[in-house]
């Protein structure tokens, strides 16, 4: 992903290219192979949540930061309009977003965005009429995609809220890892048991991954997962996978009135360390090779044939 205005090191992507120095760690050797392995392919992780207020759109800022300290190259799509956004949330005005570059009104470098290390790329229009899309706007969206995935290690959505079974968003797609942002109590354990009990059913959806945000300990954070797992294993057959937790932090709050995120603002912050943890439980949980093939444009082809299957259907039923 190369555009001139966004803070990121060339010179890293260059000397990745370069031939690899004759003595080289068990690290250096482990992370070569691990490379190799995943063939460059971009993880796509959809952030959803199954009420408003848990701060999904928190934890996609952090998890950003926090993997680009780790090294990665991130790229966040943003599902959600303003004025409660992540573009918001980090003080920045988005002139042009993805739809005005699918509809040829600007060039894609006009819609991205600078985050701390990190690119973002509006598309909450864009999601509310991908089912309208002609063919020659699909083939150019395809393309777009391919372009602004090209180098990118980790892309984050941060998803829309679902509040139907008609309702848009990229963790309707297949390949693309679900991570499930929710707090501890009773109500949150409820709606994202609701939420992840939809998946599985409207869309065989059956793995899911899970931070419990806002909570006082990761002792309660592991008892609301555990009972949320108990009940999706049994009555779903759905794999959920516990992440980690973001705790309440005074610090937190303070780096969201900063419009930074806690990582960059406070990095020996507690939250700040758990969001650390948390990039590394992500960067451990990898799709199978034949989930990620295709990257985030074979992410919108299966969208949006889905989106038009929904369509044959519901005129089949009138």
């Amino acid at each position: 992903m190369q555009f001139d205005t966004l803070p990121f090191d060339e010179a890293d992507r260059t000397q990745a290219g370069q031939t690899a120095p004759q003595r080289l760690g068990v690290d250096d050797q482990a992370e070569g192979l691990r490379r190799m392995l995943v063939s460059n392919q971009t993880q796509i992780i959809t952030l959803v949540a199954g009420k408003q207020g848990v701060g999904r759109t928190s934890v996609t800022l952090n998890l950003a930061a926090a993997l680009c300290s780790a090294g990665r190259d991130v790229l966040v799509l943003d599902e959600n309009p303003a004025p409660h956004n992540l573009t918001d949330s980090l003080g920045l005005f988005a002139r042009h977003d993805l739809l005005d570059v699918v509809q040829g009104k600007c060039a894609l470098v006009d819609a991205m965005l600078a985050g701390k290390g990190y690119a973002i790329l509006p598309v909450a229009r864009l999601m509310r009429v991908l089912d309208k899309l002609n063919p020659a706007e699909q083939q150019r969206l395809y393309h777009i995609l391919a372009e602004v995935s090209s180098g990118v290690d980790v892309m984050l959505v941060d998803g829309a809220m679902l509040a139907g079974s008609s309702a848009i968003s990229s963790s309707l797609a297949s390949g693309v890892r679900l991570l499930v942002v929710m707090d501890a109590s009773a109500s949150g354990i409820t709606e994202s048991y609701a939420l992840i009990k939809r998946l599985a059913l409207e869309n065989a959806r059956l793995r899911f991954e899970v931070v419990v945000n806002k909570v006082a300990s990761e002792e309660a954070a592991r008892l609301a997962f555990g009972n949320m797992e108990k009940v999706a294993r049994s009555k779903l057959s759905a794999r959920l996978e516990y992440l980690g937790y973001i705790p309440l932090d005074d610090r937190l709050k303070r780096s969201t009135q900063l419009a930074r995120s806690v990582v960059e603002a406070y990095p020996s912050a507690l939250s700040s360390q758990s969001c650390m943890a948390l990039s590394q439980s992500v960067l451990k949980m990898t799709m199978q090779q034949d989930e990620m093939e295709g990257g985030i444009a074979r992410m919108m082809k299966n969208l949006i044939k889905q989106l038009a299957r929904q369509r044959s259907t519901a005129a089949v039923s009138e």
